[in-house]
């Protein structure tokens, strides 16, 4: 798990448009960078680490963003069962 402060972020909206909806949503049922509070969370696969660099796969970041922490990932504290993602169900794919 990668947590990222999204520099580039500016200023913020509380009702947003996202790629996946016309409609206008709420800004904390999106996951739009512009934020009151610009901290990112991925949870990412680690491909490779040589000494202090990591190779990630899966982080929702630009080149060069400050990262704040990075934290393991554990699926006793971490798994969610049953989630429901509300508006955006079926809209987005993997």
């Amino acid at each position: 798990i990668v947590l990222y402060w999204m520099h580039k972020s500016k200023g913020y909206s509380l009702l947003v448009r996202t790629p996946w909806d016309v409609e206008l949503h709420g800004l904390f049922t999106t996951r739009s960078p512009h934020r009151p509070n610009p901290i990112g969370l991925s949870v990412v696969r680690l491909i490779e680490r040589k000494g202090n660099i990591l190779r990630v796969k899966g982080i929702d970041a630009i080149e060069g963003t400050p990262l704040i922490d990075i934290k393991p990932y554990v699926p006793e504290f971490d798994e969610l069962q049953e989630v429901k993602i509300g508006w955006l169900e079926g809209k987005v794919k993997r």
